[in-house]
């Protein structure tokens, strides 16, 4: 890949790899360091990665950044992190989407990122496959789960989609 095709590359896919990682680190100065990181792999290996393969590699490396990090995060014991759900008060809501994005949050960190690929971005499950690292299989399993979870729970507090 030349300099001026990386270039390209941060213009046509930037946005898109900061907004799936946010989506699922919900901190932005944090998707904002995975998406760089990101980028400076790219570079440091642009010599090998083509052009045409690099959505796919950007997508890849920032999601095994972010997945080492939360990892990372959860083997720390952080006293800061406190249960929110056990100070909260019930709510009504009147926005889908800001239901929607709670009850996404909810999901398991691999049903989570298939369901934001697939039905925010728009991926297909080959490229979900080589963004993720899962087989085609275990991705179509994981956003059908994710999806029936999300179903369940809209049915269960009798929120409808019009």
């Amino acid at each position: 890949m030349t300099a001026e095709e990386y270039n390209k590359t941060v213009d046509l896919f930037a946005d898109n790899v900061y907004r799936f990682i946010l989506k699922n680190v919900k901190a932005e100065m944090i998707a904002e360091d995975i998406v760089q990181d990101a980028f400076e792999k790219l570079w440091s290996r642009h010599q090998e990665v083509s052009f045409e393969k690099s959505k796919a590699y950007l997508f890849s490396t920032a999601y095994h950044i972010m997945i080492d990090m939360i990892r990372r995060e959860k083997k720390q014991d952080n006293w800061d992190n406190i249960k929110e759900n056990d100070h909260k008060h019930d709510y009504e809501y009147d926005n889908l989407n800001e239901i929607l994005h709670k009850v996404i949050e909810q999901l398991p960190e691999n049903q989570r990122a298939v369901i934001l690929l697939r039905d925010y971005e728009g991926y297909s499950y080959q490229e979900i496959e080589e963004i993720t690292g899962l087989n085609q299989s275990q991705v179509k399993v994981y956003i059908y789960r994710g999806r029936l979870f999300l179903k369940n729970y809209l049915e269960k507090y009798k929120i409808t989609i019009q």
